[in-house]
């Protein structure tokens, strides 16, 4: 598979899944549903609050373009069709069923986490809480790269997907609930994306990313 292809996919899945985001939050605006306000939970609660935790979740951004870079044709394929039902699944959701959380404010200091979370909250939703297309993304990129024939780079991903969403939650961007929501949307769209694999891209990711 060309680099070009390769991008072709990347722009694909994820772009599918900024397309629905931004619009599904553009007509929450047109019409008259208020959000719900999601409660915090024990887990939420032991999980300080951090300014600094916008880098480990930032860094979402660099995992999904490496993951559709360096897996298997097969698993390009598999990634892109995954995201993009999990962006119909949660673009659904937010549409029926639009929620938000109380947003701790953001201190006024001049350091690089604050100012790039400042910059963030320009940029995000605050009606598209559930389910967390954070957390379903992370999942599916994990999914896609844990390979038994690569144990260090499989340890890497887990490792990188457990510490994003401890980020998800320490900077508040989601709570454990929609967090939660969102990994099971992740781990049902990769399981109905894999049923539109061929036969022969199915050998390819079989067994590692099967559900």
């Amino acid at each position: 598979m060309t680099l070009l292809t390769r991008l072709f996919y990347l722009l694909a899945g994820w772009g599918s899944v900024g397309l629905v985001y931004f619009s599904s939050d553009w007509l929450q605006g047109q019409g008259a549903l208020l959000p719900h306000i999601l409660p915090e939970t024990l887990i939420d609660r032991a999980i300080a609050y951090s300014d600094a935790a916008i880098w480990l979740y930032l860094s979402f951004f660099i995992l999904i373009p490496y993951t559709y870079l360096v897996v298997s044709p097969a698993r390009v394929r598999w990634l892109a069709r995954a995201m993009a039902v999990s962006a119909l699944i949660c673009g659904l959701v937010f549409l029926l069923y639009p929620t938000t959380l109380a947003y701790p404010p953001v201190g006024d200091g001049m350091g690089w986490s604050t100012q790039m979370l400042r910059m963030l909250q320009t940029m995000d939703s605050t009606q598209n809480c559930l389910p967390s297309l954070h957390g379903a993304l992370t999942l599916l990129c994990a999914w896609a790269l844990f390979e038994r024939e690569r144990p260090m780079r499989s340890l890497l991903a887990v490792l990188l997907t457990l510490g994003i969403c401890y980020a998800i939650i320490a900077l508040r961007r989601h709570v454990s609930i929609d967090l939660g929501a969102g990994l099971l949307v992740g781990l049902a769209s990769g399981a109905l994306a894999k049923m539109r694999v061929s036969s022969a891209d199915r050998r390819d990711i079989s067994p590692e990313i099967a559900p």
